[in-house]
């Protein structure tokens, strides 16, 4: 009872859609990330998927031009905070420059460009660490702005809306 006022306008995922009874989520995206969540009932996917044999691939905007160097030090891995002192190096990963913003409409409200410019980023990792994306981009000097999961896998982010629930077949994560 006690948590009642700290839910705060969340909505939990049976008030979202009809859910099988042991439905979870496979991972999870933070408040202000967006994008791809796969839900399962079955145990063995979600540990699949949670594994590093799996590819998870991001759209990330950051704060400035990013530079080249910059982009290297994400490939190879970077060192990033885990809490309590904890310190944690990245994987190396798949990092490139996207030459557009993708098309995808925001569902908060980001800065505007008035601020001063950004980037776009596609960031593919096998590991999924608390806030790991952006704390990498914090760790070269380019703050995340915008987080949103495109990929899981082979199954990638259709153009759909916010809270819009499809059912896939056939994951296969190579």
């Amino acid at each position: 009872m006690r948590n009642e006022g700290k839910r705060r306008n969340k909505k939990l995922l049976g008030e979202l859609f009809d859910f099988p009874e042991s439905t979870m989520a496979i991972g999870r995206l933070d408040e202000n990330s967006e994008g791809l969540l796969l839900l399962t009932t079955d145990g063995q996917i979600s540990e699949l998927v949670r594994s590093k044999n799996v590819e998870k691939e991001y759209y990330v905007q950051v704060n400035g031009e990013i530079t080249h160097q910059a982009i290297l030090k994400l490939r190879e891995g970077v060192e990033i905070g885990l809490g309590r002192g904890k310190k944690y190096q990245t994987l190396p990963c798949k990092v490139s420059l996207l030459k557009t913003a993708p098309d995808l409409k925001p569902v908060v409200r980001i800065r505007g460009e008035r601020h001063g410019p950004t980037s776009w980023l596609s960031i593919t990792i096998n590991e999924g660490k608390f806030r790991q994306i952006r704390k990498m981009t914090a760790a070269v000097g380019f703050p995340t702005l915008r987080l949103i999961r495109i990929r899981i896998g082979n199954i990638e982010l259709p153009k759909m809306e916010a809270g819009e629930v499809i059912k896939v077949d056939g994951f296969d994560y190579e």
